[in-house]
C-alpha cells in the first residue's frame, strides 16, 4: 500500500520525513516539483507534480492520499479516493462537504481521517483523555457544574512589537478575523461577532505560570458531543479559542478597525495586500524560533466546591529540528497514517481518535516533539 502525500509546505514536512525514513512506500505530490525536492529530494526521488487526473490514475485499493493541499481540494481528493478504493488523511477541519462523505466512507470499508494536527488535533486528544479522566475518577453525579475550555496559539518564542509572527501566508490569520465564533459562557449561549469583542486574559499553568489574551473560534458547540460530554450535564463554560501574546490586541486595533470596514472584492483586495504587507514585515527570520502553547482543562464543581480540576498543557519551540508548529501539525497527520494501515480507525468521515490506546501512543510522541507536556492538578 502506498501513502500519497499531497503538499510540501512548511508544515508538512517533519511527518512527511518521517514516513519516508520509517521505510513506507511514499509518493510525494507538491504542484513545484523544485520546492518538494528541497523539502525531501535527499531521501526520496518519487515526487510527482500534483493534479487531480494524475493523482485519480495513481491511487489503488488500500492505498491513504494526505492532503496537505489548500482547504477547497480535501474534499476532491477525498472524493477520489472514495472512486479508487483508497484511505484519506487531512490535518483540517472536517467542512460540511465532507462529513456529508461519511455513509460512502463507511459503505466502502475506507477512512477519512480529519483534524489530526495540532490545533484541531492533539487539542482533542488531550480533551478526550480529560473527559475518560473525569468520569472516571467519580460518580458523574447530578447537580456538577462542567467548565471546560481549550486554547492554543502559535506565538514568537522572542516577542515582537506586533506581538505575534507568520511562518506562512498572513491571508488566512486576517479572514479568521473577520469570522464569528460560537460558545457556552455562565451556562448560556456565546455568540461572538468578531474575535476582538471578546478578548479575555488567561493565566496558563505552564512550567513558569504565564497570561496570555484569549479569544472564542469558529463553534465550538458540535465538540461537546465529540469529546463525550453527556446531554444531562450542566454545563458552564465550553470554548475552545486561540491564545495570544499579551499585549497583541493593543497592537493590532487598528488591523481590528480597518479589517471591520472591509468588504466585497475590494476589501478582499485589500486583505490580500496586507497580508503581503505583513508577510514582509513580521515572518519568521531563518532559523528564528517560534513557539507553540496548548491548555486544555476540565474543572466538575459540586454546590459550589471543585470535585475535578486537571489542565492538560504542552510548551513548545523551534529548535535545531525546526519549527515546533510543523513538528506538532505534521508529525500527528504521520501517525494517523499509520493508524489507518494498521486498520486502528474504523471507517467513516473521523476526527482525532478518542480510542486510550492510540491517545496514549500519540501523546507519548508528543511529548518527544514539545519541550513541556503536563496534566496540572489544581485539586491537589
Amino acid at each position: 500500500m502506498t501513502i500519497h502525500w499531497c503538499g510540501t509546505g512548511l508544515s508538512a514536512i517533519p511527518g512527511l520525513r518521517r514516513l519516508i525514513e520509517d521505510g513506507h512506500d511514499v509518493v510525494v505530490w507538491n504542484r513545484t516539483i523544485g520546492k518538494a525536492e528541497e523539502a525531501v529530494g535527499d531521501i526520496t526521488k518519487d515526487i510527482r507534480a500534483f493534479d487531480m487526473d494524475a493523482l485519480d490514475a495513481a491511487l489503488q485499493p488500500g492505498d491513504v492520499a494526505v492532503s496537505m493541499l489548500p482547504g477547497d481540494l480535501h474534499v476532491p481528493v477525498a472524493e477520489l479516493c472514495l472512486q479508487n478504493g483508497a484511505n484519506f488523511v487531512s490535518s483540517s477541519y472536517t467542512a460540511p462537504e465532507m462529513r456529508a462523505l461519511d455513509q460512502k466512507f463507511k459503505d466502502a470499508g475506507l477512512c477519512s481521517v480529519n483534524e489530526v494536527g495540532l490545533d484541531p488535533g492533539i487539542d482533542h486528544l488531550m480533551a478526550h483523555w480529560l473527559v475518560a479522566d473525569y468520569r472516571a475518577s467519580q460518580d458523574e453525579s447530578k447537580g456538577q457544574k462542567l467548565s471546560f475550555l481549550s486554547y492554543c496559539g502559535g506565538v514568537p518564542k522572542i516577542a515582537n512589537p506586533f506581538r505575534y509572527k507568520f511562518s506562512w501566508s498572513p491571508l488566512g490569520v486576517l479572514k479568521a478575523l473577520r469570522s464569528p465564533s460560537k460558545s457556552i459562557k455562565h451556562g448560556q449561549d456565546y455568540d461572538v461577532a468578531r474575535p476582538w469583542d471578546a478578548i479575555t486574559s488567561y493565566d496558563a499553568p505552564l512550567a513558569k505560570a504565564e497570561s496570555f489574551e484569549v479569544y472564542p473560534n469558529r463553534d465550538s458547540l458540535p465538540f461537546m458531543e465529540e469529546y463525550g460530554f453527556d446531554p444531562e450535564w450542566d454545563v458552564d463554560l465550553f470554548v475552545r479559542g486561540t491564545l495570544r501574546l499579551n499585549g497583541w490586541a493593543e497592537a493590532w486595533k487598528d488591523v481590528f478597525a480597518e479589517v471591520e470596514t472591509l468588504e466585497g472584492s475590494e476589501g478582499d483586495a485589500r486583505l490580500k495586500g496586507m497580508s503581503d504587507q505583513f508577510w514582509d514585515e513580521n515572518a519568521y527570520d531563518e532559523g528564528e524560533p517560534d513557539r507553540v502553547i496548548m491548555c486544555v482543562a476540565l474543572k466538575a464543581e459540586n454546590d459550589g466546591a471543585t470535585t475535578y480540576h486537571k489542565t492538560y498543557v504542552m510548551d513548545a519551540w523551534g529548535d535545531e529540528r525546526g519549527t515546533a508548529m510543523a513538528r506538532l501539525v505534521s508529525i500527528p497527520v504521520s501517525l494517523a497514517v499509520e493508524a489507518v494501515l494498521d486498520g486502528k480507525i474504523a471507517p467513516g468521515v473521523t476526527a482525532a481518535p478518542s480510542d486510550p490506546a492510540l491517545i496514549d501512543n500519540w501523546m507519548d510522541m508528543v511529548r518527544k516533539l514539545a519541550q513541556h507536556v503536563a496534566v496540572v492538578d489544581h485539586t491537589t
